[in-house]
């Protein structure tokens, strides 16, 4: 059986950057770059022309900036899972992104089997935090988390089962379903399925939503 190929669109205002990431993703069998654009407005119109799987866009470019990108998608094209790409000064952008239902992120320098595995974790419905950029995001969470807020998640968290519980605090650590699975000693096809309860439970848009949320209740 023929693995299903993910069709990847690039919204960056570098060529440079732009031609070694379609170097890199199109090195893998499975994935496929079907349009780039110099900009968000741009990497809009394509994801509406095109209706690739996901789409890879950087936050800072002229015209349209990726977070304005961002929400646009949103309104068009829901079914686009995006992926931002930033650098470490960019953190503050970050969680905005990510709050507002970006699939995840990563740096731009981020290793080729990183790059492909964030579009392949993303195609497949998860999210991404690139392991290099999720600890510096999570502390400026911490350094800046509200008790308001804090108490809020835990009364949200407070609905859900012990189990429903525990994955969401291995959410919060940015595991992956398979690895969520082996820890707690649970198929992938399991984890996946308490995850969709979670999202559901805690109206959140997607497994990054949660992971703050479980970073705001201190799981």
């Amino acid at each position: 059986m023929t693995a299903k190929v993910i069709r990847v669109v690039i919204a960056d205002d570098e060529p440079l950057i732009r031609a070694g990431i379609r170097m890199i993703l199109t090195s893998a069998p499975d994935i496929e770059v079907v349009a780039e654009g110099a900009n968000g407005r741009e990497g809009v119109e394509l994801v509406r022309a095109h209706a690739p799987d996901v789409v890879l866009l950087d936050i800072q470019m002229p015209v349209m900036d990726g977070l304005t990108a961002l929400g646009e998608l949103r309104r068009v094209a829901p079914e686009a899972r995006a992926l931002i790409l930033t650098t470490f000064g960019e953190k503050e952008n970050v969680l905005r992104a990510l709050s507002e239902g970006g699939a995840g992120f990563l740096l731009k320098d981020s290793a080729p089997g990183e790059l492909i595995g964030a579009v392949r974790a993303a195609a497949a419905g998860d999210a991404y935090l690139s392991p290099a950029a999720t600890r510096h995001v999570v502390d400026q969470l911490a350094a800046g988390q509200a008790v308001g807020r804090g108490e809020a998640a835990r009364r949200r968290v407070a609905e859900l089962s012990e189990r429903e519980r525990g994955v969401l605090a291995l959410l919060g650590e940015g595991l992956s379903n398979a690895d969520a699975g082996r820890r707690l000693h649970m198929s992938e096809a399991t984890v996946k399925t308490y995850v969709s309860r979670i999202l559901a439970k805690l109206d959140c848009e997607n497994r990054v939503q949660a992971a703050l949320l479980a970073r705001d209740a201190g799981l």
